[in-house]
């Protein structure tokens, strides 16, 4: 019997929507405000969606505090009161739109849990425009 467990988490971040190959005017037409050279930030909510099957020895799907720390420590510690272009190596090189933020969330975590789970992860730039990977 497949269940579902959810986790909440927020962090507070900074970052610059722009593309390099691309003239400013390109950046501003595409980008708007969220190209703006100073940056500008949002309060992330965070959801993390685990399904899998009930242990029959724990009666749990997972350890929640084990999936609060995990996120605490790999998601929250990395990203909160960061820019993210200039503070963090994962947007090097890839633009932190939400939907990109969004995936490397799922790979960062999906690296540290078990296979036998499988997750899903919400990402919400604003309380009305939110992002989910894998969709």
């Amino acid at each position: 019997m497949k269940i579902a467990a959810f986790r909440k988490a927020h962090f507070n971040a900074a970052h610059r929507l722009h593309h390099p190959g691309w003239s400013d005017e390109q950046n501003k037409k595409m980008f708007g405000l969220c190209n703006n050279p100073y940056y500008h930030g949002h309060n992330y909510d965070l959801e993390v969606k685990v399904v899998g099957e009930i242990d029959p020895q724990t009666g749990y799907l997972i350890d929640l505090k084990y999936l609060k720390d995990l996120i605490k420590e790999e998601i929250e510690d990395r990203f909160d009161h960061k820019n993210l272009n200039l503070e963090c190596p994962e947007f090097k090189d890839l633009n932190p739109t939400a939907e990109n933020i969004c995936v490397v969330i799922w790979h960062i975590l999906r690296a540290k849990m078990e296979s036998k789970y499988d997750i899903v992860v919400r990402l919400y730039e604003t309380p009305r425009n939110y992002v989910e990977y894998p969709a």
